[in-house]
């Protein structure tokens, strides 16, 4: 869990989850919203990736990235009991 709160502490980072929340899309799409370097992204993506928050899927000389929505359902679950216990 902890690799998850990491990754969420940045605000790129959420702002691509919230991007992703929409529709699934390229790197280079991703890249396009944002006024930063492709390896800056690429460095996002990566750290996203290893917390489980998003997945990606070769397709030709692209990976389309996607929301894993059951990683994101297990934090808002433990939010809500972590807010229930006390």
């Amino acid at each position: 869990m902890n690799t998850v709160f990491k990754a969420l502490s940045d605000p790129t980072r959420r702002k691509i989850l919230e991007y992703l929340k929409d529709s699934d899309m390229t790197a280079g799409e991703i890249a396009d919203k944002f006024n930063i370097s492709k390896p800056s992204i690429s460095h996002h993506l990566n750290a996203l990736k290893n917390a489980e928050l998003i997945s990606g899927e070769k397709d030709g000389q692209n990976i389309i990235y996607s929301l894993n929505t059951t990683v994101v359902q297990e934090v808002m679950k433990w939010f809500l009991d972590f807010k229930e216990e006390k």
